[in-house]
């Protein structure tokens, strides 16, 4: 089989198709809950905090002399990363519970064997001699 034909088969299977679609929707939804947080959480939890702007707030590990790039440890960014995480998980959560109510619970199996009282083997629902023991069953 030649390499063409089995990328082409591998390409067009159901699980890469469906994993790309996740990616993509996985890609645009990280930008929405991204946005959340920048945009919407965070600023009343700067101005709790005193107006301070996570994002900003960094340690400067070494001045340039000549001005152009302080080398800085931007822990603000991290904790805006953290929130994010802590929403993304959030509503994942959330999502999933939402996803699992909606699900019908399975139906119970139709029982379509009962036990022979003499010899415990199993024996058709209907039955009314053990095929085993030949014990009579009521």
């Amino acid at each position: 089989m030649s390499i063409l034909k089995e990328f082409k088969e591998f390409a067009v299977k159901g699980n890469v198709i469906d994993m790309t679609v996740g990616i993509i929707i996985g890609t645009a939804f990280g930008k929405i809950v991204s946005s959340l947080v920048n945009d919407v959480v965070m600023p009343p939890i700067g101005l709790l905090v005193g107006g301070i702007d996570f994002s900003k707030l960094a340690v400067v590990l070494k001045h340039d002399p000549e001005g152009k790039a302080d080398v800085l440890l931007r822990y603000g960014l991290f904790v805006n990363t953290l929130i994010d995480f802590l929403i993304i998980a959030f509503v994942i959560f959330l999502a999933i519970k939402a996803i699992n109510k909606l699900k019908k619970p399975a139906a119970p199996a139709e029982v379509t064997t009962k036990e022979c009282p003499k010899c415990c083997t199993s024996i058709p629902l209907k039955a009314t001699k053990c095929p085993n023991c030949t014990s009579d069953i009521q």
